[in-house]
């Protein structure tokens, strides 16, 4: 099986490369952090405060976390309810981080992870992919932009779906998780030490997407 894994900070665009480039050559798209954002969102729902790791340990046990796949779109399932939309909010970002930094939480989804993988061509985004996930990865690519960029494009994005919200207030919370992942004890973010380093600040989606697909023909040797 091939394994493509793309890591980097929040809003680097990891998700819509990833997908694009596991439409263009035939994998399955494994959404990684989307894993945390249901389990974030479930102890949102229960009302557990971002502060009460024991809390989180405590009620891993009452989630059901599941992928479905329809029409090749990753669908996330908390307990039997589609919750695909709801884990994109800030929110629930901010819980999906705090999550991820529990060691418990990370081995409760860490073998649906490695599962999926032993059985598939996937190409999987994350934040510790290269490094924890798929290290035996074929190709490992650590997607990056500046926070201004992230930001800017975030706030373009809530836009287009009528959600007005303020450049500065999402610039805060990109450098807050930034700094949040990458220091955590457990699985920080960094890049894998033979990952590709891949800066999008100043491309379009269009160009970031084409540098990804060549990165991964010359690591594959394809044509």
């Amino acid at each position: 099986m091939i394994g493509i894994a793309i890591d980097g900070p929040s809003g680097a665009g990891k998700s819509t490369i990833a997908k694009a480039l596991a439409a263009r050559f035939g994998f399955i798209y494994v959404d990684a952090g989307a894993l945390y954002r249901t389990v974030g969102l479930f102890m949102c729902r229960a009302g557990i405060s971002t502060e009460d790791t024991e809390g989180f340990i405590k009620n891993l046990d009452k989630i059901k976390v599941e992928f479905r796949y329809a029409a090749g779109e990753q669908r996330m399932y908390l307990c039997g309810e589609d919750v695909t939309g709801e884990i994109r909010t800030p929110l629930i970002s901010k819980y999906a981080s705090v999550v991820s930094a529990v060691p418990k939480v990370r081995a409760f989804l860490l073998e649906m992870q490695k599962n999926i993988a032993k059985t598939n061509n996937v190409i999987m985004d994350g934040r510790d992919i290269g490094t924890v996930i798929l290290p035996q990865a074929q190709v490992k690519i650590f997607l990056t932009a500046s926070a201004e960029a992230r930001a800017a494009r975030r706030v373009a994005q809530l836009a287009e779906k009528g959600e007005i919200v303020s450049y500065e207030e999402i610039f805060a919370s990109i450098c807050e998780r930034d700094a949040r992942d990458s220091g955590r004890d457990v699985a920080p973010l960094k890049a894998a030490d033979d990952a590709v380093l891949l800066d999008t600040s100043a491309m379009t989606l269009e160009e970031a997407i084409a540098a990804a697909e060549k990165i991964v023909k010359e690591k594959l040797e394809m044509e």
